[in-house]
């Protein structure tokens, strides 16, 4: 007896895809600076609210992701820590000098990490942490067992 054929029909979240990112902002416009003029994100839309941009979409310069900038809202708290964007760039260490050229700090220079991947840590204008890495063919790979910090 033949064995049951599967239900080739997609689950909904089968056809999910990520969108993009919001980060809420003290100061869009350093943000927007900073994604776009040093990281080299291309400024898609921005809003003008208050004499001041609140609100900017940004795409990658590779691929179609966006990361969108938000103004916090009036006597709102910004809350940074608990997420950390990750940016990969093949050629880690040559755009980390050139950042560095151009005066960016760095909390972590590129260094390969326990996993295998090689990640440099900086926080965005606001505090949010920022990851360039370059994992290559290891991105989609699960990793071995890590030893503990």
């Amino acid at each position: 007896m033949p064995a049951p054929k599967k239900n080739r029909r997609s689950s909904p979240s089968s056809r999910l895809t990520f969108n993009h990112a919001m980060v809420y902002s003290r100061d869009v416009p350093a943000s927007v600076r900073f994604y776009a003029g040093v990281l080299g994100f291309k400024v898609l839309e921005e809003y003008q609210g208050h004499n001041t941009v609140v609100y900017a979409r940004l795409k990658s310069p590779r691929g179609n992701n966006t990361i969108a900038v938000h103004m916090v809202g009036p006597g709102e708290e910004l809350h940074t820590g608990g997420v950390r964007l990750y940016f990969e760039i093949k050629d880690l260490d040559r755009f980390c000098k050139r950042l560095e050229a151009a005066g960016v700090k760095f909390s972590q220079p590129p260094k390969v990490m326990p996993w295998g991947w090689k990640h440099a840590y900086l926080d965005d204008p606001d505090g949010h942490e920022v990851s360039l890495y370059w994992a290559g063919a290891k991105r989609f790979q699960k990793t071995g067992p890590m030893k503990a910090r």
